[in-house]
């Protein structure tokens, strides 16, 4: 009540201070307007004064005579008509108690002044006075569109979900797991959603944002995640935009970027990794002491994990002057989160290994990512990371260039990592063709590593298409084709076309890769495929032959014939063909991509089904999408 009372105090005082600067400001009514009159007397009764004329006579302002001075005017006038009266301004007075507090005391004290305020009242005009955003208005950004890849820098056209129903966009984005059977797929699936695109209809923009940062989160794309996040002002924040902010920034080793949030839309949020979040936060508000004792009574009353509470120890110590030791202790911990991930690479320390190997691919997707961890460390998840589709063959090149560099600068003994750094190399500089395809086949691997073997071909994707054609290597053909496909280099892998006979695996890529093919496949090239298919259940012709029919690429009439021996039914109708169909039929970009993703959903292409494949590769063909077809179809013959 004390401190409520001060508030109070304080803004009256704030309030004076206010007019007394603007009653010392320069009038702007005319002379005469703004002089308060004084107290009015009885006029003088002059008996022998001589009548003015109107031309020469003082102008008065009108006003309501009492009735007391109407009855002495009268009086005045009928005793003495020839003589003229000076009107009389009459002042109205202060309506009774409202006249300012006397010298003596005689107003209101501040103790029942502030006696006599509703104390819930007071409390809503304190809330009223909490900023509810850290952006000047002129600077907030419009929740119409949300989204990080404009259009012109490649993302999709933002109107493609103005006239969106928004609970149709919800449960399909809300039911995605975040796993996709196609690389391409997963890259196709991150454009659309980190796309600046228009609010569906019926929906907060920044629950836009939330649903579509945490599906990202689900792929393990934290850094996109996070920047979906950062496009929404933290003053519009929703609870599902701070769920998504809490997640993401924590799995990108910034906890101090929630300070903004705890700031404002969530700062009464309760949970405990709220409660660890605004201590944090108070460290790095130089509140040192406040914020190790909260993380203290914590860790007493076992609000939390007790290695969550470690971690967020040794990372608020980091901003204050407390000379205090923080032992992590990691023998109790069943399980990786993403804030045990998050705050350990935030504080420069790696999980052990069986943690990090129990964890899996959760622990991988942001560990190839995060810039402060060993090299080695990020290229033992590189695999699973390039074999999603989170790490380019820009980006793999990149890493094992760093590796290489390590080793030639003497910093490190020769291990896998810098053999695979060096084997590289070879790949791209060897003198002779046979040694660079040499060390290309080491880099793909046995094939005992589903992960590895894919990624082996994301890190040789530049390198295959080095490699000169000929008769000589034609039996590489296929797996270097596939190769350079991972990185979209079609017009590369078209020059081996010479040398890929009609029906061979090498033969088929290219027929769907091909960004300008024109002729029909007929069915001898459909047999011949089949002929030698020795895929389970002939799923890879099944696959070729769905991937030709939505490019447009094959005869209708062998088609036909095909699909029925192996008893495929391509017209087959469901709710998803539906939905995928009549989006297309819009020339909707940005709903056929997401329904693309939803159809793609699964561990292993074997659980793909030709039916799925063809309608994704013929939805994204008709709204121009052709390069994406393309690569899913010629993906799906080389992976199956």
């Amino acid at each position: 009540m004390i401190r409520n009372r001060f508030l109070w105090l304080g803004s009256a005082a704030a309030l004076a201070a206010v007019s007394g600067t603007l009653f010392a400001q320069e009038s702007l009514l005319p002379p005469g307007f703004d002089t308060p009159p004084q107290q009015s007397r009885p006029a003088p009764q002059r008996t022998n004064a001589p009548a003015r004329s109107p031309a020469t006579a003082p102008r008065t302002t009108p006003t309501a005579p009492s009735t007391a001075q109407s009855a002495a005017s009268q009086s005045t006038a009928s005793s003495a008509p020839s003589v003229a009266t000076t009107a009389t301004p009459v002042i109205q007075p202060l309506p009774s108690g409202g006249g300012a507090p006397s010298g003596s005391g005689g107003g209101l004290s501040d103790e029942a002044l502030l006696n006599s305020i509703d104390p819930a009242l007071l409390a809503k005009v304190i809330e009223s006075a909490r900023p509810k955003s850290d952006i000047p208005p002129a600077g907030q950004r419009s929740l119409a569109r949300v989204g990080v890849i404009d259009q012109s820098d490649g993302g999709f056209p933002a109107l493609s979900t103005h006239y969106l129903n928004g609970a149709f966009v919800e449960g399909v984005i809300g039911k995605m797991r975040g796993r996709f059977v196609s690389r391409w797929g997963h890259i196709l699936a991150r454009r659309v959603l980190a796309s600046r695109l228009a609010t569906p209809v019926g929906m907060n923009g920044a629950d836009w944002a939330a649903m579509r940062a945490q599906l990202l989160l689900r792929m393990g794309e934290a850094e996109a995640a996070r920047g979906m996040v950062q496009s929404v002002d933290s003053g519009n924040f929703t609870r599902g935009l701070e769920d998504a902010a809490l997640v993401s920034f924590m799995a990108t080793a910034d906890p101090v970027g929630l300070c903004p949030i705890t700031a404002l839309t969530a700062s009464a949020r309760p949970g405990n990794e709220w409660d660890m979040i605004r201590a944090i936060c108070s460290a790095f508000a130089n509140e040192s002491s406040n914020a190790m004792s909260q993380l203290d009574r914590a860790m007493r009353q076992g609000k939390g994990s007790k290695i969550d509470i470690l971690l967020a120890q040794k990372f608020a110590g980091a901003a204050t002057n407390v000379r205090r030791a923080v032992k992590i202790e990691w023998e109790d911990v069943e399980a990786l989160t993403p804030w045990s991930i998050g705050l350990s690479f935030a504080t420069g320390i790696e999980p052990p290994q069986a943690l990090r190997d129990k964890a899996g691919a959760n622990y991988a997707l942001l560990a190839a990512r995060a810039p402060m961890l060993p090299l080695k460390s990020r290229a033992g998840a590189a695999d699973v990371a390039a074999a999603r589709g989170l790490l380019s063959a820009r980006a793999m090149v990149d890493l094992y260039s760093e590796l290489y560099a390590e080793r030639e600068g003497g910093n490190d003994q020769p291990d896998e990592w810098s053999g695979r750094a060096e084997t590289l190399r070879k790949a791209y500089v060897a003198a002779e063709q046979s040694e660079r395809l040499e060390a290309i086949r080491t880099l793909w691997g046995d094939g005992s590593d589903p992960d590895r073997a894919f990624s082996g071909l994301v890190l040789t994707s530049y390198a295959a298409a080095r490699v000169l054609p000929g008769e000589d290597v034609a039996d590489s053909a296929a797996p270097l084709i596939a190769s350079m496909l991972t990185a979209g280099l079609d017009r590369n892998a078209l020059k081996w076309a010479p040398f890929c006979p009609v029906g061979s695996e090498a033969w088929g890529l290219l027929v769907l890769a091909n960004p300008g093919r024109s002729n029909q496949v007929n069915s001898e090239g459909l047999n011949a495929f089949a002929s030698d298919d020795e895929s389970g259940g002939a799923l890879r012709s099944q696959f070729l032959v769905a991937g030709l029919m939505g490019l447009e690429r094959v005869d209708q009439a062998a088609a036909r014939d095909f699909a029925g021996k192996f008893d495929l039914d391509l017209g087959r109708k469901t709710r998803w063909t539906s939905a995928i169909e009549s989006a297309a039929a819009s020339n909707n970009q940005a709903l056929v991509a997401l329904l693309a993703a939803f159809g793609m959903q699964g561990e292993r292409w074997d659980r793909m089904t030709p039916l799925h494949l063809y309608h994704i590769v013929s939805a994204l063909h008709r709204v121009g999408l052709d390069g994406e077809a393309r690569m899913i179809a010629a993906e799906a013959v080389s992976r199956v």
